[in-house]
């Protein structure tokens, strides 16, 4: 990026519309629980999103429990192994990840880094928030109604997921189908505040080619989510209807114990269409946020500008726009017909181009660079590497005749926690250990960051890397207990217990960052408004943490892209945004 300055000294255009006044809190209440302030949506999205993942990771204990050790803890038993399951997946990838990359990182750094005062909409973002809230609660109330919560699968294919004996058919499908609803709603509000904010809330000078790759990441999978949510939103609609209704948009005429049910005509695939129509592009509702964050993290911390940026902005815009072509990957044991399998089998390996791009570029940001391994920065390489680790396995799995026989294995298992579990999880570590000096005015500690990375890498690995090879064996994934199966050795079975206890010490490790968070509120050391000499203006803000308006009395003027770091002949070895160019050294 050569171009980095605003044309001639001077030459930044008057604002077009004059500064908006905010509204201003009158009491505790409208500062801190109804509040309009994105910062404090930011962390209620994010407190929020932390509680019911938690919630998760001690459902995924349960499960380990019982792989691990099959019959030893009776109360598991095969109805609630597979709620376990359900609960377990849904919570994590839409209520946790989606909403703690979108609601939670894309509230607080959107306004600051693109140098807004705030979302262009605070009163929709305040009920973006509660509408997610009760969307949460609503789920979690499952576990406490008759039958329980849905064990159906967390893609709840019909007609299983809504016909009698399959636990939580009475109660808890239902729920789940309104809790989604209810986020999808919530989330429009969300998202379309996200896309506006972007394009109409930029600070003077700047432009889209000068915004961080973290507001791209955030931007486009909010584009994504307006365009694939509506799918899932329809399918439960749908699929609320035939449970209460007694529609058949997605059953067909079936039997049960020799009694001809009401149902007739519906199409399962429908639903399995509809579904992955929306689940694919969330594989990178999560990701793309995570692919921007990373850049900004390996770029900050090895002191050196982005390699390639604009390639890396046309790497995320391509990615998402290939997301929607390459969903029926999920599907091949379906039944499809062959010359579709070998379309999207095809755009599987094209998508992969793009995101090979953004490793490349990452690597190219590293090569002789100032690197310094701080904690963000050791989240952000094992990022990478986690990544890459699940991208090759994807490969495998987006080939027909390599995905049929190892679909319903524990290897899909592997590959998709690998990618869509660990991989986005070390990023949301990296990113809070980056932005928590922002956010509190402190620094987390060091030692108890160290002992948390190295514990959650190395047992992450510890986990999920046997995984495929069980996997490959044909142990199959969702059963409740292998029991004595002739192609699964007695050494399987101690993988499986290995596979437990190491579950097990990565969610204690998570005991000593949340005891870091709290901690280190108080008793952290103090930051300053930019300890990590960052160059992006949500680091320029005059107090740290950021007041109500973020930017005092006068809103940034953007002078360059986001990547001046080591520039030759510069005095200090990063120049914020929103330093002028006549500042700069000759």
């Amino acid at each position: 990026m050569v171009d980095t300055a605003f044309g001639a000294p001077g030459t930044i255009p008057p604002a077009e519309v004059a500064d908006v006044e905010l509204y201003h809190p009158h009491s505790f209440v409208t500062k801190y629980v109804f509040s309009q302030d994105a910062k404090v949506i930011a962390i209620q999205y994010s407190l929020t999103a932390v509680a019911i993942g938690l919630i998760a990771l001690v459902l995924s204990w349960l499960m380990r429990l019982q792989l691990g050790f099959p019959g030893t803890f009776s109360f598991i038993d095969p109805n609630q192994y597979l709620q376990l399951i359900t609960m377990h997946g849904m919570i994590m990838v839409i209520y946790l990840l989606t909403a703690l990359f979108l609601g939670g990182f894309g509230n607080y750094l959107i306004p600051l880094m693109v140098g807004a005062r705030d979302m262009v909409f605070p009163y929709v973002n305040m009920l973006s928030y509660w509408i997610y809230l009760l969307a949460v609660l609503v789920l979690v109330a499952s576990f406490f109604v008759p039958g329980g919560p849905t064990g159906a699968g967390w893609t709840l294919y019909p007609p299983q997921a809504i016909l009698p004996n399959t636990p939580g058919h009475e109660y808890g499908i239902i729920l789940m189908l309104v809790s989604l609803i209810i986020f999808i709603i919530g989330f429009t509000m969300g998202g379309l505040n996200y896309v506006v904010t972007v394009l109409q809330g930029r600070a003077r000078g700047m432009t889209l080619m000068r915004l961080p790759l973290t507001v791209w990441g955030i931007f486009t999978a909010t584009v994504l989510a307006l365009l694939a949510f509506p799918a899932l939103f329809v399918g439960c609609v749908m699929m609320l209807f035939d449970r209460l209704l007694g529609t058949s948009f997605f059953m067909p005429a079936i039997s049960q114990l020799g009694e001809q049910l009401k149902y007739g005509g519906g199409s399962p695939i429908l639903f399995q269409h509809l579904f992955w129509f929306f689940g694919h592009p969330e594989v990178y509702i999560v990701a793309l946020p995570a692919f921007g964050i990373v850049s900004d993290l390996i770029s900050t911390h090895a002191r050196k500008n982005i390699f390639g940026y604009r390639m890396m902005v046309w790497a995320i815009v391509g990615i998402g726009a290939l997301s929607f072509i390459v969903w029926a990957h999920h599907m091949y044991v379906s039944g499809m017909n062959p010359y579709f399998g070998f379309f999207f089998a095809t755009t599987t390996l094209i998508i992969a181009v793009p995101t090979a791009i953004k490793v490349y570029n990452w690597i190219l940001t590293l090569w002789r660079g100032d690197i310094h391994l701080t904690i963000p920065m050791l989240f952000a390489l094992a990022f990478i590497v986690t990544f890459l680790n699940g991208g090759l396995t994807g490969l495998f799995l987006g080939n027909v005749v390599v995905d049929v026989p190892l679909s319903d294995t524990l290897f899909v298992v592997a590959h998709f926690h690998m990618v869509m579990g660990v991989a986005p999880i070390l990023v949301v570590f990296g990113a809070i250990y980056h932005w928590y000096p922002k956010i509190t005015g402190r620094m987390l500690n060091e030692a108890m960051g160290q002992i948390h990375f190295w514990v959650t890498f190395i047992g992450a690995y510890a986990i999920f890397f046997p995984m495929h090879y069980l996997g490959l064996l044909g142990m199959p994934r969702r059963y409740h207990d292998m029991g004595q199966t002739s192609f699964v050795p007695d050494s399987a079975h101690t993988l499986n217990a290995f596979i437990s206890v190491a579950a097990l010490t990565v969610g204690a490790a998570q005991v000593v960052f949340l005891f870091n968070l709290f901690w280190s509120v108080r008793h952290g050391k103090e930051a300053g408004g930019n300890p990590w000499r960052a160059t992006t203006l949500e680091w320029q803000t005059p107090q740290t943490p950021p007041g109500h308006g973020n930017w005092g009395d006068e809103l940034p003027v953007v002078h360059r892209w986001a990547y001046d770091y080591s520039v030759p002949g510069a005095e200090r070895d990063f120049i914020p945004q929103n330093e002028p160019p006549a500042a700069r050294p000759a």
